[in-house]
């Protein structure tokens, strides 16, 4: 059915997301979000089967409530994260995918397609690893 008449189209911002909340589950603001095998939001964590969505934008504390009760904001974009102490990404991973560790760590080493990927590799100095999540 086409318009008959003018709508007002929703729009939403191309960098922004806003997910459910896994159940039994703490987001910290400026985290690495990722989403589960069910769509539901998580902090990252080593996994094969993340996601990455995006850094949090707020703190969301659903611990004890139900996937979905609430939801948390994240932002696309380029973010810098911890490096990983063992498996570091160097100026010579420009380029490539990092692996998740944690909500706040990537690595270069994805442990035989155990970690999902975080993002692509943009740049690394002396604060950590700057990481392209789309």
């Amino acid at each position: 059915m086409s318009l008959s008449q003018p709508r007002n189209t929703r729009r939403r911002e191309r960098n922004q997301n806003h997910d459910p909340v896994a159940a039994s589950t703490t987001i910290y603001q400026g985290g690495l979000v990722c989403l589960d095998a069910s769509g539901n939001a998580v902090p990252g964590a080593v996994s094969a089967t993340l996601v990455a969505r995006g850094r949090a934008e707020d703190t969301v504390d659903n611990s004890a409530g139900s996937a979905g009760d609430l939801n948390v904001r994240t932002t696309v974009g380029v973010f810098q994260f911890a490096n990983d102490g063992v498996a570091a990404v160097t100026r010579a991973h420009i380029g490539d995918d990092c692996y998740i560790l944690d909500d706040e760590t990537v690595s270069s080493d994805d442990d035989t397609g155990a970690r999902s990927v975080a993002g692509r590799v943009i740049d690394v100095d002396s604060g950590g690893v700057w990481v392209e999540i789309l």
